[in-house]
């Protein structure tokens, strides 16, 4: 960018979604609220509204964006189901669901967004607000999560401004974000797959389809992933992260999960608990707050409890991994 925007801030209301559409329309950059983290939306016909959206994110031009739609019949117009497809959207959307799906020849999605893909990630949210902006914007609105690439995802317009300020255009307040964490990413090119885990449990997609997901590895740096969230690296805070931690050391911090603190706790430079009770879906919601909290306590790393892997733990387990992975 060559000089810093004026980024306003709105709270969550009519006069809000209809500043949004303006912004969207002129080809400039939104931060609003979905029910999984905050997305950065710019009109996914505009190629230059998406590469813009791209030089404010840094993010790499070779991953792929999601499409955020308001309806199914307006996804039917960018891509192609197949009956898996079409069995997990009427089950699930509007929802914490991604797929992955063949492109149509008339989709109207800038290739830029799609990282010149032959297929589109796209999604029906089913937050309130994010569902106005669609509505009223009348256009798919790509809507990747509101901070710098790769750093630990927004959950509130804090964070957003954090990350962000002077590089957008408008940043919507809604409050919290319900679930915490990004939507789960199915691709639905022959045999389901999970791309990534999220916000909705794998444990019910399987259900809803009779039989089990295939998983995919993730994609290296230098290879093109097919979804959002694939690369090794991300979501990560400054700070080193130290998985599964039964003892905290000296100088670190402490993201505890349950009711039973490590030993060392006592001593750790300051402690933030994703769930007292143990309860995931509140770990959850508590995750990207809580790095962000830990990543500026100046500690020598981040101590992270044992957290399950069942339900919401997948998703969870998944970004942690790669929020420690070495960069």
């Amino acid at each position: 960018m060559t000089a810093p925007l004026q980024t306003r801030v709105l709270p969550a209301g009519a006069e809000a979604v209809e500043q949004a559409v303006r912004v969207l329309a002129a080809g400039g950059l939104v931060a609003f609220p979905t029910e999984t983290v905050y997305g950065l939306g710019a009109d996914a016909t505009d190629g230059r509204a998406v590469a813009r959206l791209y030089e404010a994110k840094g993010r790499p031009p070779f991953n792929p964006l999601i499409a955020h739609v308001v309806d199914r019949k307006a996804a039917q117009a960018l891509a192609s189901f197949d009956a898996d497809a079409a069995r997990l959207a009427e089950t699930f959307w509007p929802g914490p669901l991604t797929l992955v799906l063949p492109r149509s020849a008339g989709c109207a999605v800038a290739a830029l967004a799609t990282a010149g893909l032959d297929s589109i990630a796209v999604r029906v949210p089913g937050h309130a607000l994010a569902r106005d902006i669609l509505a009223a914007f009348g256009k798919p609105v790509v809507a990747p999560s509101a901070n710098r690439s790769g750093h630990v995802s927004p959950t509130t317009a804090a964070h957003v401004a954090a990350d962000l300020g002077g590089r957008i255009d408008l940043i919507i307040d809604g409050g919290a974000a319900p679930l915490g964490v990004e939507s789960t990413i199915i691709a639905c090119l022959g045999a389901p797959m999970l791309l990534r885990p999220g916000g909705l449990p794998r444990s019910a997609i399987e259900d809803a389809l009779g039989r089990k997901l295939a998983d995919a590895a993730p994609a290296r740096a230098d290879n093109a992933p097919r979804a959002p969230g694939q690369l090794a690296t991300h979501y990560a805070p400054r700070t080193p992260l130290r998985l599964d931690a039964v003892r905290v050391a000296p100088g670190e911090a402490l993201l505890a999960f349950g009711p039973t603190p490590p030993a060392g706790a006592e001593d750790a430079k300051r402690t933030l608990n994703l769930s007292p009770r143990g309860d995931l879906v509140e770990a959850a919601a508590n995750l990207f707050s809580h790095l962000r909290a830990l990543d500026a306590a100046g500690a020598s790393a981040i101590a992270v409890m044992p957290i399950p892997h069942d339900g919401l733990g997948e998703a969870i387990n998944d970004r942690l991994a790669r929020a420690a992975a070495r960069r």
